[in-house]
């Protein structure tokens, strides 16, 4: 498995990364078991889960009981910001909640140190200096290693970038935000922001969903117990005309290079200098040897004008 380092920290982590969104909510202890181990034994280094995953932070509780001794040669990366708290109020990034998100998420997980500690979504109440304070504190006791980000603005990238310089604590390492061939959109405003400020961009929904698999078909029935097929929020983003049309035509051009679509999404996201690790979720072992097996594709750069004109 190729390593790349991830954004502005030393951290090398895997090209392909497992996202644990499914553990603790979809998928029990043992199946879960199977895939991390499965991640682990094909050189997976970056799990990536959040506080909100599961019920009452179930992923993080079946990733510390899971991990053992093999804790140590994975990058654990972990978010706050979005599960509920003691009140049952939604969450924010205040020094207060994050003292108190840390500590829960590291005896969930089993471990004494974070490696990526990421806000899962900016809290307009309060001042990110709070934030970043808070944070860097918790970086000078060892509990984090590096923070990042997700789900911001390029103003409030950039906001945080300058806040972090302003004050001399640490910043960023890294932007996790929605990045895939059908959903482009942060190439106007946002993925300049990052690169101007050396993050590395960790893309969710790399795979759409799913819809750039190659298991769905227009005009028949979703397969069962695929996301699109139980989730209709996300069946709403990804499953309209526009991208039935994008797709036939990526995978059209994809069989022409003798490769499947799914490499092709793989492919295209590690071709950008700037994305360190695809992290795709997977709830079988078959799942995850197909996830890595598909980030062989290194796209030429005739190939990258095609997949342009495509998906324009």
């Amino acid at each position: 498995m190729k390593r790349r380092t991830l954004g502005s920290s030393n951290l090398q982590v895997s090209i392909v990364g497992l996202g644990a969104n499914n553990f603790g909510g979809r998928m029990d202890l043992e199946a879960t078991r199977r895939v991390v181990h499965k991640a682990l034994d094909l050189g997976v280094t970056l799990i990536d889960t959040a506080d909100s995953y599961g019920s009452n932070g179930a992923s993080e509780d079946c990733l510390g009981r899971i991990l053992g001794a093999r804790r140590k040669d994975i990058v654990l990366a972990t978010k706050f910001g979005m599960a509920p708290d003691r009140s049952g109020k939604l969450a924010g990034a205040s020094r207060a909640y994050i003292m108190q998100a840390v500590e829960a998420s590291l005896q969930r997980l089993r471990t004494e140190w974070i490696d990526l500690y990421q806000l899962h979504r900016p809290d307009p109440a309060t001042p990110i200096d709070e934030t970043l304070r808070a944070l860097d504190d918790l970086v000078r006791q060892g509990k984090v290693r590096f923070v990042g980000c997700s789900n911001m603005t390029a103003a409030q990238v950039i906001a945080a970038h300058e806040s972090a310089r302003r004050i001399g604590v640490t910043g960023f390492v890294c932007s996790q935000e929605e990045y895939s061939l059908l959903a482009r959109e942060i190439e106007r405003d946002l993925l300049p922001a990052i690169e101007a400020r050396g993050l590395g961009l960790l893309p969710y929904f790399p795979l759409a969903s799913g819809m750039l698999t190659g298991k769905y078909r227009a005009g028949a029935p979703m397969p069962k117990g695929a996301r699109l097929t139980y989730s209709p929020r996300h069946a709403d983003q990804f499953v309209t005309e526009r991208n039935w049309h994008i797709v036939g035509e990526l995978e059209a051009f994809a069989a022409r290079q003798g490769r499947a679509l799914i490499e092709l999404a793989f492919g295209w996201l590690l071709s950008r200098p700037f994305v360190p690790s695809v992290i795709a979720g997977a709830s079988t072992p078959e799942q995850v040897e197909h996830n890595v097996r598909a980030a062989g594709w290194s796209l030429s750069a005739e190939e990258l004008r095609e997949v342009d004109r495509i998906t324009a």
